[in-house]
């Protein structure tokens, strides 16, 4: 029977530190120039993880904004409200599930943002209706999701090491189309913004590592691959077989990173 393996904030940052290592661009910073935000918004951070962007916003605006960050992960929302601490709790984090209705009123912010997150939603035009109504008039809302070209090095070594299909992603597969579309029928605006960040590793290892990552946080999406520990063991081994040859082939590994931004004004 197959193992009911859980996603964990340890694989997700593991990640973020190794796109932070080896990436040569800032995500962060391409979100705040895309913003261009200004002091004393009040900006609602949809699945806000451990807290990385409400912490950009914060540092970016001097403390000059009102912010609520929200998430369903107890893991993740322990270390936000421990970097919400460190910084002086400049903003509120709570819990919250947002395929239900927002516990907020109609028109309570300026800005809704959901990074790589909203095509998790079970409901996704639901979602985005509920970012739109508890947005202000003119407010915007700011998503980000991979697009189809993303990590296709990362594709490549994994179909190439087992001999099996990829499965269809539920970001790369549906956030330049059908997501995209949803939230252009419910904005008065809406543009597609493309931010690109190659990850040139100069050893196998820690490109292994990424992918050891990737796929333990997202194991029930992987099923087909493995069943149990044994098995994930198992094809962790043969991609690094594939991995190491490919750097003595080519000197290097470079997976790049291909992100939309979905910017939409109501």
């Amino acid at each position: 029977m197959p193992i009911d393996y859980r996603e964990t904030s340890k694989d997700l940052k593991t990640r973020i530190d190794i796109h932070q290592k080896y990436g040569g661009r800032d995500i962060d910073a391409w979100m705040l120039e895309t913003l261009k935000p200004v002091p004393m918004l009040r900006i609602f951070d949809v699945a806000c993880g451990s807290g990385k962007q409400c912490k950009a916003f914060h540092t970016h605006l001097n403390g000059q904004l009102d912010m609520i960050g929200v998430d369903i992960s107890d893991e993740l929302l322990t270390d936000a409200r421990k970097l919400n601490d460190a910084l002086g709790n400049p903003f509120i984090i709570q819990e919250m599930d947002f395929n239900q209705r927002f516990p907020f009123a109609d028109a309570s912010f300026d800005l809704v943002t959901c990074c790589f997150a909203i095509y998790y939603a079970e409901d996704i035009p639901f979602t985005i209706s509920e970012m739109h109504r508890v947005l202000k008039p003119g407010g915007r809302l700011f998503t980000t999701g991979p697009l189809p070209e993303n990590k296709q090095l990362f594709y490549e070594v994994i179909k190439e090491a087992t001999g099996k299909p990829i499965p269809p992603m539920p970001g790369s597969s549906r956030y330049g189309s059908e997501i995209f579309n949803a939230i252009k029928r419910k904005f008065s605006n809406t543009e597609m913004h493309t931010f690109e960040n190659p990850l040139e590793f100069d050893d196998p290892e820690p490109f292994v590592s990424y992918i050891r990552a990737s796929l333990a946080e997202d194991r029930k999406l992987w099923s087909g691959l493995f069943q149990g520990e044994d098995d994930f063991e198992k094809v962790i081994a043969k991609i690094g077989v594939v991995a190491k040859r490919r750097y003595e082939q080519d000197g290097s590994l470079v997976m790049t990173k291909v992100v939309g931004g979905i910017l939409a004004t109501k």
